[in-house]
């Protein structure tokens, strides 16, 4: 079994991060890719975000009619105890349900890796896993190979891989999505329709839950 795990906020969740997931599917041979909203993120906590449960099921829409894409529960707010979701506990949680031949990979956007020496127990977590980093064309991977302590390279890469002593980083460039959640939440706050940023499925679910008002209103 071939696993990626695909963790965020998702609020909510848009066409950017499917086509990521696509991508990375289609390049890596991925048998799964969790899709796991967050229920506390470390890193996020000055904006007030949807509840869980309406994040999760905009995730839950998004990913139907697509076997490969699974809706996960790790970090909902029962599985955390209200405590910050931090990636290596879950790496950890999922990887002891996998047995020697699988693969797991972490999905993780370009900015967010380089933010990654902030995260709780990072130089673990690059030991625990592949990541799949996204980014746009062009983007140097000698960038990535910064963050990464020299200890933990295991020789020289090559345009778009980066060996590790236990794990590896790939570069996945091949991602064209001009989207953002936050894009999306001032749009549906507008009025204005979200056709193309989001599926048809989740544009129906904000529109019919009011969701992002408040955004506006606040204004």
């Amino acid at each position: 079994m071939n696993v990626a795990l695909f963790g965020g906020t998702f609020d909510p969740i848009h066409s950017g991060h499917l086509s990521a997931a696509r991508a990375a599917m289609k390049s890596f041979s991925l048998d799964r890719i969790l899709f796991i909203p967050a229920s506390l993120p470390p890193h996020k906590r000055a904006r007030p975000r949807t509840g869980f449960a309406h994040r999760y099921a905009m995730v839950t829409l998004a990913c139907a009619g697509v076997p490969q894409f699974v809706p996960s529960l790790l970090e909902a707010p029962e599985e955390s105890g209200g405590e910050p979701n931090y990636t290596i506990l879950t790496v950890r949680r999922v990887a002891a349900l996998l047995g020697p031949p699988d693969r797991l990979s972490f999905l993780i956007g370009a900015d967010a890796f380089l933010d990654l020496p902030h995260w709780r127990e990072w130089v673990a977590l690059l030991d625990a896993c592949d990541f799949i980093i996204v980014s746009r064309p062009g983007f140097p991977i000698a960038e990535i190979a910064k963050v990464v302590p020299p200890e933990l390279q295991a020789g020289p890469g090559t345009d778009n891989r980066i060996p590790l002593r236990r794990t590896a980083l790939h570069l996945l460039t091949t991602v064209e999505a001009d989207v953002s959640s936050s894009g999306v939440r001032r749009r549906a706050a507008e009025g204005k329709s979200l056709a193309g940023l989001v599926p048809d499925a989740v544009a129906d679910y904000i529109q019919k839950q009011g969701l992002f008002r408040h955004e506006h209103e606040a204004k």
